[in-house]
């Protein structure tokens, strides 16, 4: 393990309410030493590997981690009970979607999908591995009320997270996810924005530690009427705090991605932000707050439109980044199959030629070359929920 030392002034006390006229690293001294330990463990090798597979050109994530409760509230929208053997039906429409592959570099797991196989019996993870598709797991436990915040949340599953992390491991997982949530309306509270980037760190630690890379999400919500360069302000503030803390854990930048939200105004804000000033936006954000070792950017869409989400990846792809700056999309590339499908096996087919179509899409996106001709309209309707929980 190396390290090195930094002298580190003291942050300037910020004058923004919703931080609370507080730094969060204030130190009563004029400097600080600080070492950053740089981590050399036995899965170094593979996470950067890994990090570099899923971040690949032209491809991104098929996020399909929903919860039981979640997925049965897609099913139910096609009329369709919330069963053991509907989920299984529709994540193997999904998985086992013929060149995938071409478009797709990961997909994230529920845990009770990683465990899955197809009527055929043959296991989900070998259907992806066969497609050249990384698997991933979800691992965090949910989202709680978080006391002493403004009515915010906290992100539950450090508990056993390590015995769990070496499990799915064995099981053929490769990547791990972790979502926490930050609200705009609520403040943030300092609290709630601390406890959100630490949370993530220590996933980060245990995961690299049994092999999995992990995604760090720390979500924005779109809830809100605020402004864009309201957006613009938590989102800087949220990720320095998130990679404050990921270097005091010694998380290695080369093995992770990041799957943030885009930097748009609130769902409810009167003025509706074009693709070219989110882009704008985002990359500013970015640029600041994130180092160029991390290998990818895998944006949420947060219940944007298909249409919306894929038009904005675009237009941040129209000169180079620093990182692939790509996509993990679950209800952007979902919701027309869904419609498609209906539960109905003649409908299967179909189904599948049309998260073809939505992954092409996106694949095209990463790499700049998407054009909206041809989009039909559902693609252009939003999908934004109020208080969404996964």
């Amino acid at each position: 393990m190396a390290s090195a030392s930094f002298v580190v002034k003291p942050k300037v006390l910020s004058s923004s309410p919703w931080i609370g006229h507080r730094s969060f690293a204030n130190n009563p001294s004029p400097t600080r030493r600080v070492s950053f330990a740089i981590r050399a463990g036995p899965y170094s090798d593979e996470l950067v590997k890994t990090a570099k597979t899923i971040a690949s050109p032209g491809r991104g994530i098929l996020a399909i981690d929903e919860s039981n409760a979640t997925c049965g509230k897609r099913l139910a929208s096609i009329g369709l009970d919330n069963t053991e053997e509907n989920r299984q039906a529709y994540r193997q429409l999904l998985l086992t979607t013929p060149g995938l592959g071409d478009y797709i570099s990961g997909s994230i797991l529920f845990e009770e999908t990683l465990y899955q196989s197809t009527k055929d019996g043959k296991t989900f993870v070998d259907c992806l591995r066969d497609a050249n598709i990384v698997p991933g797991i979800k691992v965090d436990k949910g989202l709680s009320p978080l006391p002493g915040s403004n009515e915010e949340s906290w992100c539950q599953g450090l508990d056993g997270l390590a015995s769990r992390s070496a499990e799915y491991y064995k099981q053929g997982a490769r990547f791990a996810k972790w979502r926490t949530v930050v609200s705009v309306p609520c403040g943030p509270s300092a609290l709630a924005v601390k406890e959100a980037a630490w949370g993530l760190a220590r996933y980060a630690a245990i995961s690299q530690d049994n092999g999995l890379v992990p995604i760090v999400e720390p979500e924005i919500l779109l809830d809100g009427d605020h402004p864009i360069e309201r957006t613009l302000e938590v989102a800087e503030k949220v990720w320095s705090e998130v990679f404050y803390y990921l270097a005091q854990n010694n998380v290695m930048f080369e093995g992770i991605l990041l799957k943030p939200s885009m930097v748009t105004p609130g769902a409810e804000h009167k003025n509706k932000a074009s693709p070219e000033t989110v882009a704008e936006f985002t990359l500013t954000m970015l640029k600041r707050r994130v180092p160029p070792a991390v290998p990818g950017i895998m944006f949420l869409s947060g219940g944007q439109s298909e249409a919306e989400a894929t038009l904005n990846l675009n237009a941040m792809n129209q000169s180079p980044n620093p990182w692939h700056v790509s996509f993990s999309y679950a209800r952007a590339l979902q919701n027309s199959v869904l419609r498609t499908w209906q539960g109905k096996p003649d409908k299967i087919e179909a189904s599948q030629k049309a998260l073809l179509v939505r992954a092409k899409a996106n694949s095209l996106a990463q790499l700049g070359k998407y054009t909206a001709e041809g989009e039909n309209e559902d693609a252009k309707k939003g999908m934004f929920v109020k208080g969404y929980t996964y």
